[in-house]
């Protein structure tokens, strides 16, 4: 029995250790709650987001208050009779926001009864005059897992004060409606998101492990995918806790702690004499910051996602291969060096600082807005930390917040992101149905109106009445907005491609060049086909113009001149063109000749002079010593 409790002393200390070391500055995540009816009740205030359930990180809710009669303080199933499904939102009318008293049972039930019985989402009224808190589990085990799996809707607390008096108007027979609005419970500043994981490798921790193993699986696709296309910077951190000095030589000290006490962890099974120890998952923990800060170094820190799932996978603790050997197997099978690994690890057994672990335990407290970490595991998304369930799309939706408005990636619009608002009248944008073009965009913050690029055309404008192409192409998506018309298989439009102005109308038309067009009548106001031998006809865009006997009509200069002369003319035109031909090959011929010539004459000459004398191409030829001499007779 000694042992026992002095194994949970133990635990008692290293907690009450952590809790000097963070000095407790715990902050409460908030989101916004805006009453728009009563009169008497509209204002703004403050609630504090459950850390369960999907909170509409980005978005809003707008639902009517309801107050159940019996069960109010919802620890009980509302189906329990004939009624399943009691708030679930009828037709036409506003989602139902479930209004519940604190106390009697977990937060995480409340919410889950209230779910069940169709609420979209539960506003908990605090029993006690107090700052908002942040509502959790205090005890984890398999009834509360079943909780927090399954929820799915928003929850918040709010004060007493406010609560009492929102239960007043609803059993005064008054319409009771509130907005929750969680669109600045994330900073967005920019189109990068900054985030971090405050996780641990201990796989036998109970349901919140788990959980948050399953969230590590299913949430890697999107996070490297952010990673790798530059959207985001993630960064990976672990708890870890000292021993107090006292206790540092003690048995239960070493094997629950590293580097003389410094970095401590929970026994895995909270037995000391059996499995795994602290100071295991301590350097499991080390290894996988490790791992981080070499794959960081090769411009590759999405493999920390790949190794942290693979080590689960394959070297759990059930199966005994929780160990180094198994680690570095894992390792190698990512190409990353395993040396390089060990030597950012160091030693253990050290009586000093680690530089990685001192960093991580500094980094728990709290900076600026960013409150100390105490929750494990605890997501922080651009220095706010996330409040709610772990889930692939929750976590999604909390991060895709943490962007500038429209600079979301294409992770953030993915189908079970977007809201669908625009299958709906369009959301409320522009469009143009000829072109089958609109400014409608779906997002998982709701639709946005902005003016779309389409077939490589720019629309420029509000959005939401106007959107006119711009740039090069533009007349290409239906003639840039502007007139134009089609008679007999031609069409004439007033867009211009390039210029001041969008639309102007085509020469012989006249009008404002987008609503309309009007033919000019060139023969009647004449404006062309004027000299004395014309004969104008108007046509459509244009005119034609004849002469009257053998008389040609020249549009250019606007006159009529004879065919005889046009003909003479190109008859002189021709044989002028002949004759210069002539001399041009006459030319060339007598160039080809005289080269030819030149060419003759110097082969002529050089054979000559070769019978006479040694040419510079030809070697010099040797006397020959048995020949006789002229002046030798």
């Amino acid at each position: 029995m000694w042992g026992l409790g002095f194994r949970w002393l133990l635990l008692l200390l290293l907690a009450f250790a952590a809790a000097v070391e963070l000095e407790a500055r715990f902050v409460v995540e908030k989101n916004s709650l805006m009453v728009t009816s009563p009169t008497a009740l509209r204002g703004r205030h403050d609630s504090a987001i459950g850390n369960f359930g999907i909170p509409q990180y980005g978005g809003s809710m707008a639902g009517a208050v309801v107050y159940p009669k019996g069960n109010s303080d919802a620890c009980e199933a509302f189906n329990s009779g004939r009624k399943e499904h009691l708030f679930r939102t009828k037709p036409g009318a506003l989602p139902s926001f479930l209004l519940i008293d604190r106390g009697n049972c977990l937060f995480a039930k409340k919410v889950w009864n209230a779910q069940y019985a169709g609420a979209s989402a539960v506003l908990v009224v605090d029993d006690k005059d107090e700052p908002l808190i942040t509502m959790d589990l205090l005890q984890e085990d398999d009834e509360a897992a079943k909780y927090i799996q399954n929820i799915s809707i928003p929850s918040a607390l709010i004060d007493k004060k406010f609560g009492e008096q929102l239960k007043k108007a609803v059993k005064d027979g008054e319409m009771v409606n509130v907005n929750l609005d969680w669109r600045e419970a994330v900073p967005h500043p920019d189109n990068r998101v900054e985030y971090e994981l405050w996780t641990n490798s201990n796989d036998e921790c109970g349901p919140k492990c788990d959980m948050l193993m399953h969230f590590l699986k299913e949430f890697k696709g999107a996070a490297q995918l952010l990673e790798k296309g530059g959207y985001s910077q993630f960064t990976p951190h672990y708890i870890t806790w000292y021993c107090p000095q006292a206790f540092v030589v003690s048995k239960q000290c070493k094997s629950q702690c590293i580097n003389h006490g410094r970095y401590c962890a929970p026994d895995p099974e909270q037995d000391f004499s059996t499995g795994y120890d602290g100071k295991d998952v301590v350097v499991e923990n080390l290894r996988q910051l490790c791992v981080f800060n070499v794959a960081n170094e090769i411009k590759k820190p999405w493999i920390w996602w790949d190794y942290v799932t693979d080590f689960h996978i394959r070297c759990p603790m059930k199966e005994k291969k929780y160990n180094k050997k198994c680690a570095e197997t894992v390792i190698k099978s990512l190409g990353l060096e395993v040396k390089k690994i060990d030597k950012c690890m160091g030693d253990s057994n050290d009586d000093s600082d680690h530089p990685l672990l001192k960093m991580e335990q500094d980094s728990q407290i709290g900076k600026g807005s960013r409150g100390d970490v105490t929750i494990l595991p605890t997501l922080v998304v651009n220095n706010r930390q996330y409040r709610g369930k772990l889930g692939r799309k929750a976590v999604l939706k909390a991060i895709c917040a943490g962007f500038e408005e429209t600079t979301e990636p294409n992770v953030c619009l993915s189908d079970d992101m977007e809201t669908n608002e625009c299958l709906s009248d369009n959301g409320g944008c522009w469009q143009d149905n000829a072109a089958n073009v609109t400014a409608c965009r779906d997002t998982f913050r709701g639709r946005v109106c902005e003016c779309p690029t389409f077939n490589g055309v720019q629309f420029k404008g509000d959005g939401y009445s106007n959107c006119e192409p711009a740039g090069p192409g533009k007349c290409l998506i239906n003639h840039g907005g502007c007139w134009h018309e089609t008679r007999n298989g031609k069409t004439f439009s007033a867009c211009q491609e390039s210029g001041d102005q969008n639309c102007k109308c085509p020469a012989g038309f006249r009008g404002d060049g987008v609503k309309k067009c009007d033919d000019i009548d060139e023969c009647k106001e004449r404006k062309a086909c004027q000299c004395p031998e014309c004969s104008c006809r108007d046509t459509w865009g244009g005119y034609d113009c004849t002469c009257s006997g053998d008389l040609l009509y020249i549009k250019e200069h606007d006159t009529c001149i004879s065919k005889t002369t046009v003909q003479a003319k190109a008859a002189w035109a021709a044989v002028w063109g002949i004759l210069v031909a002539l001399v041009i090959v006459a030319a060339g011929s007598y160039v080809v000749y005289k080269y030819r010539l030149r060419s003759y004459m110097d082969s002529e000459i050089r054979a000559i002079m070769a019978q006479y004398m040694p040419l510079d191409s030809q070697g010099e030829v040797p006397n020959d010593p048995h020949e006789d001499h002229p002046l030798a007779h």
